[in-house]
């Protein structure tokens, strides 16, 4: 008996250990603090406790993430709530399986001392923005509530220049803004900024960034094991932040700034506690929204872009 034992446990010695399942992760720009609970789950240990070994990759285009999912050449992105709905509008086979950042983070940003300080104080005002469709109908709404419409301003097309053309004084306000980063950045140059935020001001809230997968994949068990491990990291990252920080800059030591610092401060109380969970009216109610705004035709059913897989 004592030489059958023997044997048996020398065999499990040699056995090779049962490899990873892989899964592709793709994010939905730069790795930053936003992504802080996917690198807690990495350098944790969490991803591996789960059977799987995620490729996380930052893209060379943001638009280009949940178009690869769509099309099978990625198992899962990063993306945003508000454009999950114009795709699957378009016709993009894509469902919503989980939450990373669970508030908005977009805001209309002004300088501090200057003289908007309200938003009815935009009118005649010049106003900087991005990316056209979704931002302009935030905006909108916003303006509406002030009693004032698009009409009542002047839109710029800053690019991605946002902080920089209000600071120079190009813009006199800037929309999507990210509160997080961009009114960091205007403190730390000294030209501190004063933000509005859109959920207090006429616009539904919604997700900022969740996790999109195939609509004919739902049922991958990896997808399951993954929002575990997801979980698992944002637990630890509320529960231990200093902590959670050295692992983050441990796999990203490139990061190691101020504004980073300010940015994983001010995200930490953000992120989804329970990634999987699905508030259903929420995501109704936003999609009513952007059908109300001409951004999607009428608003679907929440269960043909949006799930809590079991």
């Amino acid at each position: 008996m004592f030489r059958f034992a023997l044997t048996f446990a020398l065999t499990l010695l040699v056995l090779p250990a049962q490899a990873a399942d892989k899964l592709t992760l793709l994010l939905d720009w730069f790795v930053n603090p936003d992504h802080a609970p996917l690198y807690v789950a990495e350098a944790r240990g969490y991803f591996r406790d789960a059977g799987l070994e995620v490729e996380m990759i930052a893209p060379a285009d943001p638009n280009d993430p949940p178009k690869l999912v769509a099309a099978g050449k990625a198992d899962l992105a990063i993306s945003y709530q508000p454009q999950l709905h114009v795709q699957v509008d378009q016709g993009l086979p894509l469902v919503r399986i989980g939450t990373l950042v669970a508030t908005p983070l977009n805001s209309l940003v002004v300088l501090a001392d200057g003289p908007i300080r309200s938003i009815a104080d935009l009118k005649g005002r010049k106003v900087g923005y991005s990316v056209g469709g979704f931002e302009d109908a935030i905006l909108k709404a916003m303006l509406e509530k002030a009693g004032l419409g698009l009409d009542d301003i002047e839109l710029i097309n800053v690019n991605f220049s946002l902080s920089p053309s209000l600071v120079s004084g190009q813009v006199d306000a800037v929309i999507g803004a990210y509160r997080n980063f961009e009114l960091n950045q205007m403190d730390i140059v000294g030209k501190p900024g004063r933000a509005f935020y859109v959920e207090e001001e006429g616009v539904p809230p919604y997700d900022e960034l969740i996790v999109v997968a195939h609509r004919d994949r739902l049922d991958d068990s990896r997808y399951r094991r993954f929002l575990t491990a997801l979980e698992r990291g944002v637990q630890y990252l509320v529960n231990r932040p200093r902590e959670s920080w050295e692992l983050f800059l441990r796999i990203n030591p490139d990061l190691d700034d101020e504004l980073n610092r300010r940015a994983w401060r001010d995200t930490l109380p953000r992120f989804a506690l329970r990634p999987a969970a699905l508030d259903h009216r929420r995501y109704a109610r936003f999609a009513d929204f952007l059908s109300a705004q001409g951004l999607i035709g009428k608003a679907p059913p929440v269960a043909d872009y949006a799930v809590a897989i079991d």
